[in-house]
């Protein structure tokens, strides 16, 4: 059982023009700064990106956590997400969306379709997703090994939130 509250402590330090470096104790640090669109620094992690693999990493771990309880058998899952930045009437720069983009490839092909049905609880179970008001987008693919050209089942439409 898991005692509540959890907490997780993150430290920045500003270094230098807009930027600086991400710490946690017992982890390698990370150097973060705005994008350069905002005046920071190319090939350097952002707030922004950060946000939204936040939300892809929560989304992994979740789906793998589901497949084991569910005794799925995965062997293979990556995942793109893209967030959508915009300037929102009375609230500034807002990440508005994120569309998760993963790729499931499972054992066998008889578990296709309930695959689909555990990806689209991942993404309703994920607590950084349901912790933050942008709108989550899941736009999965699920293969079998052995024929990874054969989709999943439709999902039953597109799975949201907004808050």
């Amino acid at each position: 059982m898991i005692e509540l509250p959890l907490f997780f402590d993150v430290e920045v330090e500003w270094k230098e023009k807009r930027g600086g470096e991400l710490r946690s104790e017992g982890l390698p640090a990370v150097a973060v700064a705005a994008p350069p669109e905002f005046q920071g620094q190319e090939g350097t992690w952002t707030p922004e990106h950060l946000f939204v693999a936040s939300v892809n990493a929560c989304f992994m771990t979740t789906l793998l956590a589901i497949a084991e309880n569910s005794r799925l058998e995965i062997v293979k899952l990556s995942s793109k997400a893209t967030g959508r930045l915009e300037k929102t009437d009375g609230s500034g720069y807002q990440i508005t969306e994120i569309v998760l983009k993963p790729d499931l490839v499972i054992r066998a092909a008889k578990d296709l379709e309930r695959a689909a049905r555990l990806v689209e609880k991942a993404e309703k179970n994920c607590l950084i997703s349901n912790s933050i008001k942008s709108a989550i987008k899941l736009e999965p693919k699920v293969y079998h090994e052995q024929s990874p050209v054969h989709p999943c089942p439709p999902v039953s439409g597109s799975t949201a939130k907004s808050g």
